[in-house]
């Protein structure tokens, strides 16, 4: 049900944007106020969540590891599974970000009949390394389209990712990855019984956003013609703050920059801001050493507390009457006796 929540949500998109430009021709909104609201929605979200991360308490070390950490001389240590210093943590951190390592050491089990049984999950990591990545030097290749003259290594990129030439316009490899990596997390999510029981439209919705997203650039790039040089025109309007909307660019153009906006809005508020939130987990950028450093709250207040001797003196005359033993060693009985000697 998420899955068609989703779906349906994604063709109202598609048919918004027709409505809008090519019917009512709303250029000027879809071109240019949607993107500003969705740009600054994005920043706005970002800081949003990077605060109030920065703000959550985290009063004790909760490193997630699967390794030794670091105890007595001779016993042998794992300092990529259990980091003990920052530098230990910023290598594992990066053959997380870079390379996905737990992912790619991750298992799955299944139980059959009576047994439980571990097997291999690397197809998981391999086309959501390709996915990540595909999305990534895509974002690098629309560089071309924000900056006057182009860098040469986005210039390089773009003919690195179309070296096979294949078509004119010639195809991007990434274009193929993408989509078989989107293809895998898709069908997965609808193969295994265990994930789509808890998947929801949040799950599914990301999904087709970026499927859109993509589709309707290679609909743009190779069967719906646009005017590049009127969307460079409109891009570097809108990165200079002076937006101005060229004539006939194309309906399909409006339909994939919708896409982007509405991506890049949704960003901070979804499951999607891992990306940024995998820098501040504290399970991933502490280290390991409860063992060799003690870790005290910050947050605690001071704590008021009484020693035996002064809770002795408020209880003084029930400990009497009760015949319980009395400290004689306190000073306040000490004083007390003095007292009732001169008295």
């Amino acid at each position: 049900m998420g899955a068609v929540f989703a779906l349906i949500t994604v063709v109202a998109f598609v048919l918004v944007v027709y409505l809008g430009v090519g019917v009512a021709g709303l250029h000027f909104l879809f071109g240019v106020i949607i993107p500003y609201v969705a740009f600054f929605t994005f920043l706005i979200g970002m800081i949003y969540r990077v605060i109030e991360w920065a703000r959550s308490p985290v009063p004790f070390r909760i490193v997630t590891t699967c390794g030794q950490q670091k105890s007595l001389s001779w016993v042998k240590r794992n300092p990529l599974e259990s980091p003990y210093n920052n530098f230990e943590v910023a290598l594992r951190m990066f053959l997380e970000v870079v390379f996905f390592r737990s992912l790619f050491r991750n298992l799955k089990a299944e139980i059959k009949g009576r047994n439980l049984i571990y097997g291999s999950y690397k197809w998981l990591w391999l086309f959501a390394i390709l996915f990540h990545y595909s999305f990534f030097i895509i974002l690098l290749r629309h560089f071309r389209f924000f900056a006057y003259p182009v860098p040469k290594v986005i210039d390089g990129l773009n003919q690195l990712d179309a070296f096979l030439h294949i078509g004119l316009p010639h195809f991007y490899i990434t274009d193929a990855l993408i989509l078989a990596g989107l293809t895998f997390l898709f069908v997965r999510r609808l193969a295994d019984p265990k994930l789509r029981y808890i998947s929801l439209a949040s799950d599914y919705l990301p999904l087709f956003m970026i499927y859109g997203l993509v589709i309707s650039g290679i609909l743009m790039r190779h069967f719906f013609k646009v005017d590049v040089v009127g969307v460079k025109e409109l891009t570097m309007s809108l990165v200079h703050f002076s937006p101005k909307v060229p004539q006939g660019i194309g309906t399909i153009f409006f339909i994939h920059l919708f896409f982007i906006s509405a991506l890049m809005a949704y960003f901070p508020f979804s499951k999607l801001v891992h990306m940024l939130g995998v820098f501040l987990s504290p399970t991933r950028n502490l280290a390991n050493n409860s063992r060799a450093k003690r870790h005290i709250n910050p947050w605690n207040q001071p704590a008021k507390f009484k020693t035996y001797c002064e809770w002795q003196e408020i209880f003084y005359e029930q400990l009497v009457e009760s015949g319980q033993p009395i400290d004689e060693d306190c000073p306040q009985v000490k004083e007390r006796k003095k007292a009732e000697g001169a008295e």
